[in-house]
């Protein structure tokens, strides 16, 4: 048999089942394929489609058919057309085992999924490539977002790719090489003094002054579709089976809001069961407005003050969709943790040296966060736990070094 061309999840044309959008909060049913932002009740949409359409279309003979990347799940995604669809390569993203550190925690199996491996470097590519294929579709010339970095990079990337024309703001502080590829790669990007809401803040303004459309976390309902495709993939990775636990890093999350969804997608169209994998939401000490309302039991998380971590992609105070994210960890029977930032840095210094692996300083906080719960008794050594990756470690600084050889005096060979 003749392999499929290498872009046929780009060209070929399948049906589509999306039925219509609802409002996650209260319910109410808001028209598909119509622009929308929040819902009229000001919470985050979702995306429903005809599952049992999806069931009689899809099969996973067909599925494991098609090329390895984001595409092949077309059923199950909201673009409608191929002429919409605007790729960069969205590879799927491997699962990789960290058997020296498990080894050393005494842990049966654990895995990271790294997705530094998609375009731009980062997770972000998922939800951004969805919003921007949909707002193509939709006519959209203008975008704006706020970013702690990635996101930004990634809207720029692929709006830049579409012919749409983008505004970014990002923190002050935001790591140079994201403020550089934001604007190399097409957008126009403002660093603000202030935090991300901030910058949310001049976004919300300047859709009415501007008329830009605003592309920011939840406020549009297509980044959680494209986030989705990591529990698809997550699933279809470990043969149709979920993990016992995900440690997620958490700020706006779209992620851990999106995998939610897919499997309940899942278990729908039966290629799942019913067992779910516990959800747990990462966050730093320094910002973890999800670990204190997960603590005090409830269901939306005030503004956390001064917030302040080296992982820049969670340094998120306040989330619209915070109820969705409590609710997923809830309804999984996981849990929100918090870590130091000196355990994050410790994190990432471990996997490197013991793994070869380079974790973002996000992705270094899932795997502190899993020694935690390993330590504490929350997470058991025999459970099969999955870390996500958000970014590749090289988009952030790296320590200096400091050795050199001076070739005009001897080698001090023993040294060696």
């Amino acid at each position: 048999m003749t392999a499929p061309r290498f872009d046929a999840n780009l060209t070929t044309e399948r049906p589509t089942f999306v039925t219509h959008l609802e409002c996650g909060l209260i319910g109410e049913r808001h028209e598909a394929d119509t622009v929308h932002n929040l819902s009229r009740a000001g919470k985050p949409l979702l995306v429903r489609y005809d599952l049992e359409g999806v069931k009689g279309a899809l099969t996973k003979a067909a599925l494991a058919e098609r090329p390895q990347d984001l595409w092949r799940y077309r059923e199950l995604l909201p673009v409608r057309r191929t002429a919409d669809i605007i790729s960069l390569g969205e590879a799927v993203t491997p699962l990789v085992p960290l058997p020296r550190l498990a080894a050393k925690l005494g842990a049966a199996e654990l895995l990271v999924k790294d997705e530094g491996r998609l375009p731009t470097g980062s997770f972000k590519a998922r939800g951004l490539v969805m919003a921007v294929s949909m707002a193509k579709g939709f006519g959209i010339t203008h975008m704006a977002m706020p970013t702690n970095g990635n996101a930004g990079a990634a809207l720029a990337a692929y709006a830049s790719r579409a012919g749409i024309r983008t505004t970014v703001f990002c923190p002050a502080d935001t790591p140079e090489v994201n403020v550089s590829e934001i604007e190399l790669q097409g957008a126009t990007v403002h660093r603000v003094n202030g935090l991300i809401d901030d910058c949310g803040k001049i976004v919300g303004e300047g859709k009415a002054k501007v008329g830009w459309f605003d592309v920011s976390t939840l406020k549009e309902p297509y980044r959680i579709e494209g986030k989705k495709t990591m529990g698809l993939e997550l699933a279809e990775q470990l043969g149709w089976e979920v993990p016992d636990v995900i440690f997620y890093p958490t700020g706006g999350g779209t992620g851990l809001i999106g995998m939610w969804k897919a499997f309940a997608e899942l278990e729908a169209i039966g290629f799942i069961g019913s067992k779910r994998p516990r959800m747990v939401a990462v966050q730093a000490s320094g910002c973890a407005p999800m670990v204190r309302a997960w603590e005090a039991g409830e269901e939306h998380a005030p503004r956390w003050e001064d917030a302040h971590t080296i992982a820049s992609g969670i340094r998120v105070p306040q989330a619209v969709g915070d109820f969705l994210i409590l609710r997923a960890v809830r309804e999984s029977g996981g849990f929100a943790i918090a870590v130091d930032d000196s355990a994050i840095q410790a994190a990432l210094d471990e996997a490197a040296r013991e793994e070869g692996f380079l974790l973002c300083p996000e992705g270094a906080a899932t795997y502190a966060a899993y020694k935690q719960a390993l330590s504490d008794g929350r997470v058991a050594r025999d459970e099969r736990a999955v870390l996500f990756n958000c970014a590749t470690g090289l988009k952030y600084p790296l320590p200096p070094v400091h050795r050199t050889l001076d070739r005009h005096q001897p080698i001090d060979w023993p040294a060696f």
